[in-house]
């Protein structure tokens, strides 16, 4: 919810329009490859789940997750909108990308994700940024070229 809401209030803002439509689109495209395909894909189990697992599930700290571990979701969310913001704005995006790498250790700290959860959502963030930044360029490449056009 924090970076949706990091998402929004840059979309309200004229001057952080782009960045806000940017987090928000790149957040949908993990959220469809990350929670519908690769969740469902894998099932992989959660740490405090595993047989072996030393740790009692009424011992963790949070509320225990009800999807599959891998990717984390966390981390898949938190990366692609901090590289979102940092494409775009150097001075926000670096915080974010600070916050965005302690939010993915506490996934791991709180034994709710493999450290291989934690690496595959930095992954899909972050290649989903990616994209979504080509993407953005390449329409704000065909809008100046329209102005131009329409100009002479």
């Amino acid at each position: 919810m924090f970076w949706i809401g990091i998402g929004i209030v840059c979309l309200v803002l004229k001057k952080h329009r782009r960045e806000g439509l940017q987090v928000l689109l790149t957040m949908l495209v993990t959220f469809i490859v990350g929670n519908l395909i690769l969740k469902n894909l894998f099932h992989r189990t959660r740490p405090f789940n595993c047989e072996d697992s030393l740790l009692d599930v009424t011992a963790l700290i949070i509320d225990e997750p009800g999807e599959f571990s891998f990717p984390s979701g966390h981390t898949m969310n938190g990366f692609a909108a901090a590289f979102a913001l940092f494409f775009n704005n150097k001075k926000l995006g670096i915080p974010a990308l600070i916050l965005a790498g302690l939010i993915a250790f506490s996934r791991m700290y709180h034994f709710v994700h493999f450290p291989t959860d934690i690496l595959a959502g930095f992954c899909v963030g972050f290649g989903a940024a990616i994209m979504m930044n080509y993407i953005f360029d390449k329409v704000q490449e065909k809008r100046a070229e329209k102005k131009l056009q329409a100009s002479e």
